[in-house]
């Protein structure tokens, strides 16, 4: 049995709560929101962002921060645009060489850094690994079947984390590619807007999958330019992640982009909701990212223009899927190399 903390208390993290406890671990889990703490102690719920779901026994929530951050490992589950200042006020708390594990799914505004980038300038002691897979919150929760991919640069600590947090229901991938894992869990949240305003215009099944499988397309085509490794992309992280995120509707990002589909404004949309659509914020990241690498993403491009740019939402879908035809090749090459001109 390790001791585990848990940084942040929102849907995901405290999933990941369960998780851990569910394998043993001596489980802390860190909320800033004192009626989280005071709920996850006394009832074993987190009715803010995981209502009507019992937790595990035996989660100790605190909302200071040096409590949970005494512990064998860390998994780090901020929404993506705090990890900075979750981690800098972390650094002078944690132990040198302690692991810890981003599961945050997003890009930093601004910076286009991956969370592991965040993290190597923030937490500069700490050993770094990246989680991301299919896996909504209310279910992992709830011990439903679920799998993910666990990279990291050292093998032998990516074999021991996924020895510790890993179940009979909880199924581990072990990779060493960081940068396709962090991409492929961010960038399908961007997608997945864009397929739930497809869904929100009814133009079908079709249409969506359309985007789905442009959408992995541009997702290898960034990840090739970042230094990922495509097969990454065809796994737990990648196609999984995709395919989760953008056919249910249970899917934050997904359900966002049906409103605006369905012609809602997108404060009015946010406004409503307590919890963090992370494609939201990554977008203007990815289509940055994009022309720093100089890669071909309309439909990224598509999503930042609606999000950061007045771009109408059904507009800018219609005209993503009215181009007559595309070419799978260019000069003999095949589409993952296509770079913009």
């Amino acid at each position: 049995m390790a001791r585990v903390g848990v940084i942040g208390g929102g849907a995901f993290g405290t999933a990941m709560a369960c998780v851990l406890r569910r394998s043993g671990h001596d489980t802390a889990i860190w909320a800033r929101e004192a009626e989280v703490v005071s709920a996850i102690n006394r009832d074993s719920a987190n009715p803010v962002f995981l209502p009507g779901i019992r937790l595990v026994p035996g989660i100790a929530a605190t909302n200071e921060l040096a409590a949970a951050a005494a512990a064998d490992f860390l998994v780090l589950a901020p929404p993506a645009q705090h990890m900075r200042a979750v981690t800098s006020e972390l650094r002078p708390l944690l132990k040198e060489g302690t692991p810890v594990v981003t599961c945050s799914k997003g890009i930093e505004r601004g910076t286009c850094a991956l969370m592991s980038q965040v993290i190597a300038e923030t937490l500069p002691a700490a050993r770094v690994a990246v989680m991301s897979g299919p896996s909504f919150a209310a279910e992992i929760a709830v011990d439903l079947p679920a799998g993910v991919t666990l990279a990291c640069a050292d093998r032998a600590l990516g074999g021991q984390l996924a020895r510790a947090i890993g179940g009979p229901r909880f199924h581990i991938e072990l990779s060493d590619d960081m940068i396709g894992t962090h991409l492929g869990g961010a960038l399908k949240n961007v997608f997945a807007i864009a397929c739930g305003i497809a869904t929100g215009r009814k133009l079908g099944a079709s249409a969506r999958s359309l985007l789905v499988a442009r959408g992995l397309a541009e997702l290898a085509r960034l990840g090739l330019a970042m230094g990922a490794r495509v097969e990454t992309f065809m796994g737990l992280s990648g196609v999984g992640d995709l395919d989760l995120g953008c056919n249910s509707p249970m899917s934050r990002n997904m359900s966002l982009g049906i409103a605006l589909g369905e012609g809602r404004k997108l404060d009015d949309v946010l406004g409503e909701r307590v919890t963090v659509q992370e494609g939201v914020f990554s977008a203007e990241a990815v289509a940055a990212l994009a022309k720093r690498h100089d890669v071909e993403m309309p439909i990224a491009a598509a999503v930042d223009e609606v999000l950061n740019h007045g771009a109408d939402a059904r507009e800018a879908i219609e005209r993503l899927l009215s181009a007559p035809y595309r070419s799978c090749c260019v000069n003999g090459r095949p589409p993952l190399e296509r770079r913009t001109r």
